[in-house]
């Protein structure tokens, strides 16, 4: 990192207005031209850009810390809408709920899901390819995780339509309280009652995460509190971001023909097409951490109660770490690198099983679906700091 100190840009656009939202990526590229950290006059913190820069804060847990909350307020000092979760905390907290959590999302139990994860995306996909095009979110992206995550935590038939409407919520609140997080909070408290009933240990099966989860209370690892905290944690962001992730893959390749037909000769690449989409169309885009000590970052000095902005979704498109080709989709690039899961101490734990879920869904389409094209203009999801569409028409010729 430079050594060398100036004053950071002030920046005056808002990360936060829908416009910007709706269309990010110019806006991502004048914050970048900008510096890779620089002042955001709208919202009173620092926006850090640069992938070098966005690797650092998410790196370095000690200097930015993940306690104050990932919103524009230091929950710390302004209590949450709800008690803080493992995202919300450093170590030693985070330590032991990342521990419990691991052993039960660990590559073994996440191998074990391809079985009864298949079927749901066959079924799926075999319905769709009769037909001349669907909307690749609602009769798909929203549809097949929807089927296969609830079962495998483990909870209720009962309450699951809360599910996306609280995960909603949970990421909303990570931006500022505008009319984008009152429309999300509008029935926020049944939303949010519905979900932690399904976290209790007596709404659970006996085989899902969920109980395995709970099964670390007994072995004294965990707390009640800190198990309902993790299956919540689970059902928050195990559900949403899938969607999201599914969503933006396809229409990333409904854009590019070329690579759905590389991919139908060699299905096999179908993960790394999936890392590419994610690399390009990043469904977690920014969220805060709160500077812990006096610090440097980029070359701008930050005082110990400062909020940073961290954009992952300009630092995936940094052309200085993914070339001038950045805002391209290639198969021929190697996306390993990528934040769209976070990195370092609070790096996703289910990202094996999002990953797993989009892969699925890719490669049963693959298989009966020839062609693939956007028919119509996709419609965004107006979110604080996911990336997302509502709708995806896109037309398609089955596989003869």
């Amino acid at each position: 990192m430079s050594t060398i100190l100036h004053e950071p840009a002030i920046f005056t656009e808002d990360p936060f207005d829908p416009a910007v939202i709706a269309d990010p990526y110019p806006f991502l590229a004048r914050l970048r031209e900008a510096g890779s950290v620089s002042y955001l006059e709208a919202t009173g913190s620092y926006a850090v850009a640069g992938y070098e820069e966005v690797y650092e804060v998410l790196t370095d847990f000690e200097t930015y810390s993940s306690a104050g909350g990932l919103g524009p307020r230091d929950i710390r000092k302004d209590e949450a809408w709800r008690p803080p979760s493992i995202l919300e905390s450093d170590p030693p907290i985070h330590t032991v709920m990342r521990r419990a959590l691991t052993g039960v999302i660990n590559p073994g139990t996440v191998r074990a899901l391809r079985g009864p994860f298949t079927p749901p995306a066959v079924e799926l996909t075999t319905a769709l390819a009769k037909l001349q095009g669907f909307d690749a979110i609602t009769d798909l992206a929203e549809k097949y995780p929807l089927r296969v995550f609830p079962d495998a935590v483990g909870i209720p038939e009962e309450g699951r339509e809360h599910l996306l409407p609280y995960g909603n919520m949970v990421f909303n609140a990570f931006g500022p309280e505008n009319y984008i997080f009152k429309q999300a909070f509008a029935q926020g408290d049944a939303h949010a009652a519905a979900v932690m009933k399904s976290c209790q240990r007596e709404s659970m099966d006996e085989v899902g995460f969920g109980a395995q989860i709970w099964a670390k209370v007994a072995e004294g690892l965990i707390s009640e509190q800190q198990a309902t905290l993790l299956v919540r944690a689970l059902l928050s962001a195990g559900v949403d971001t899938t969607i999201f992730g599914i969503g933006n893959t396809l229409s990333v390749l409904a854009r590019y023909p070329e690579a759905w037909a590389q991919l139908r000769k060699n299905p096999s690449m179908a993960k790394f097409a999936v890392d590419e989409a994610l690399r390009l169309e990043s469904p977690f885009q920014k969220f805060h951490r709160t500077v812990a000590v006096d610090t440097v970052l980029g070359g701008v000095k930050l005082e110990a109660g400062t909020k940073v902005l961290v954009f992952l979704g300009a630092a995936n498109r940094d052309p200085r770490k993914w070339g001038e080709d950045a805002d391209s989709f290639s198969l021929d690039r190697s996306s390993s690198g990528h934040v769209a899961f976070g990195m370092g101490l609070h790096q996703c734990v289910g990202q094996p099983i999002a990953r797993m879920e989009m892969e699925i869904v890719l490669q049963q389409l693959l298989e009966r679906v020839q062609t693939i094209e956007p028919a119509g203009a996709p419609v965004p999801i107006i979110h604080n700091v996911l990336r997302g569409f509502e709708s995806l028409p896109v037309s398609i010729t089955a596989a003869r």
